[in-house]
């Protein structure tokens, strides 16, 4: 946490290297992150994109007082979720367009991907050492925290965050191998 809060003084110092560093270290979990609640890579990385655009663009004002992975993380959720519900409202606007149709058109690309995410993911977990996935799958899918998860398996809170923290370098390695492939 100190190690990215000192990244972030220096981004807002203009350091072109600290906002790459800052870039490395979270794109890939973050662009994971957003595509599981948008279930599009395209907007994924859209919305990835956009933040870490407009934290160089205004880094001159850019006031993160707590965690920074907090920080991008909400970020990320907050225009996620945006982005569906203009998608909803875009829907909902088409549908009321249609005359007859009964079936809407879906996005093929987006579906294939999103599904190519996860079974990657799955892969991903299955992998991993059972400790390891097991506390992965506590904190992204029962949205636990570190202490809930620690208190629950008997661990330090540490052994708790060293733990997700190969995980997601886990996972942001499989989804750098599989977006080389394509």
């Amino acid at each position: 946490m100190l190690e990215d809060l000192l990244i972030i003084k220096r981004v807002k110092e203009g350091d072109i290297g600290a906002f790459e560093t800052l870039f490395r270290k979270y794109h890939s979990p973050l662009l994971f992150y957003c595509t599981s609640i948008t279930a599009s890579v395209q907007a994924a990385e859209d919305i990835v994109q956009d933040l870490f655009y407009n934290i160089w663009k205004d880094k001159e004002r850019l006031n993160i007082l707590v965690s920074v992975k907090s920080y991008l993380y909400k970020s990320v959720r907050n225009h996620s979720l945006q982005y569906l519900q203009k998608n909803a409202n875009r829907r909902n606007n088409n549908m009321d367009n249609l005359d007859n149709q009964t079936n809407p058109t879906y996005k093929t690309d987006d579906y294939l991907e999103y599904h190519e995410l996860e079974q990657l993911l799955s892969k991903s977990i299955k992998s991993m050492p059972k400790r390891r996935a097991r506390i992965f799958r506590m904190h992204r899918y029962e949205n636990l925290k570190y202490k809930e998860i620690a208190q629950k398996l008997s661990l330090s809170v540490k052994t708790v965050e060293a733990e997700m923290t190969k995980a997601l370098k886990t996972l942001k390695k499989e989804i750098d191998i599989s977006q080389q492939s394509i």
